[in-house]
């Protein structure tokens, strides 16, 4: 018996029968020979951590633009602690914890520069629109190695694509807008547990807001600080998961709706607050002007797959997989006068 098929075992033995098990995989879409050492959702784990897309993601925004300060949130910081609440509620449930690091790891791999401001400008642009969710699928598929994707399982690849909930139900009650498995509904609650905290936590360190405009409501059924807030979600999520019989993974009435109206307070003062939004429209105007300059001057910028697409799809691509400052490097360069040296 090899290693994989003892880790298969284990999992078969010691996890909960609504658990996803790798060897009950629904499998890749080009099948491969399984791994002598590591299970099917392990190997998908450390293709994501290995691909260029996740190294982008340490200079992406998470909420605020080029900040100069270390301790602000980037798009792989967040992409961390979604993983480690994650994980702490699959464990806590016996679920997949394989499985559940994948999917968390991998869910914003589509992320655009300059945070969500990026995503509604590309929106805007590409026929069809244009959301982050479907693009960390589309990297995944289409576009990591060279056009031939990452060939993920399709349980990690159904987790990344109905991760985001936008401004809806946290845990939807429509089975269709809702991943398959636990362990991708897990990252789904685990996905606004993590940004609700440390957007307020950003904020506060940015001057947007001060501690004492926090819904002194929210405080009360949430706690007052970053961790004891974390650790009530976490832990209603737990619990009201075992009280559903695990049929689902599910948050009290009281807690849900705390953390709705905790998503609608930072939505009006931090994210669409007058200040960001002044900066939001510089971003739009970089993104807007790339879009147009590689539309008519494609090469050497834009890649010729995938195969079939349009130009304008495959310039979204390009312009989705940048980092902040390649963005502003790449329009500083075509859009400014380039200085001559002196003598």
């Amino acid at each position: 018996m090899s290693i994989r098929e003892k880790l298969e075992e284990r999992e078969a033995q010691t996890l909960s029968s609504q658990a996803c098990l790798s060897a009950k995989s629904k499998g890749r879409e080009r099948p491969e020979a399984p791994h002598s050492l590591r299970t099917s959702f392990q190997r998908d784990r450390d293709r994501i951590i290995h691909c260029k897309s996740f190294r982008r993601l340490k200079h992406k925004t998470q909420v605020f633009l080029a900040p100069f300060g270390d301790h602000y949130r980037t798009r792989l910081t967040h992409t961390l602690e979604v993983s480690q609440i994650a994980r702490t509620i699959a464990r806590a449930l016996l679920l997949n914890e394989d499985l559940t690091e994948a999917i968390a790891l991998g869910h914003d791999l589509g992320h655009t520069p300059f945070g969500h401001a990026g995503e509604e400008t590309l929106a805007k642009l590409l026929a069809g629109g244009f959301t982050h969710y479907e693009q960390s699928l589309r990297v995944v598929e289409k576009l990591e190695y060279e056009g031939k994707g990452l060939n993920l399982t399709y349980e990690v690849r159904d987790g990344i694509l109905k991760h985001s909930k936008g401004r809806g139900e946290i845990l939807d009650d429509e089975k269709k807008n809702m991943p398959d498995t636990l362990e991708g509904q897990v990252v789904r609650a685990s996905d606004i547990i993590a940004y609700v905290n440390h957007d307020i936590d950003d904020a506060i360190r940015a001057e947007v807001i001060k501690e004492k405009d926090i819904p002194p409501r929210l405080v009360r059924i949430l706690g007052k600080w970053h961790a004891s807030r974390i650790d009530r979600m976490v832990e209603d999520v737990v619990e009201a998961s075992l009280e559903s019989g695990m049929k689902k993974i599910a948050m009290s009435e009281e807690i849900g709706n705390a953390v709705g109206e905790l998503r609608d307070f930072l939505f009006e003062r931090v994210y669409f607050n007058s200040q960001s939004r002044d900066e939001l429209e510089k971003t739009e105007k970089i993104i807007t002007e790339l879009y147009k300059y590689l539309l008519k001057n494609p090469e050497g910028h834009v890649k010729s797959y995938p195969q079939g697409d349009s130009l304008e799809k495959r310039v979204v691509d390009f312009i989705a997989g940048m980092t902040d400052r390649f963005a502003l490097s790449l329009y500083e360069k075509i859009f400014f006068p380039r200085s001559w040296p002196g003598l």
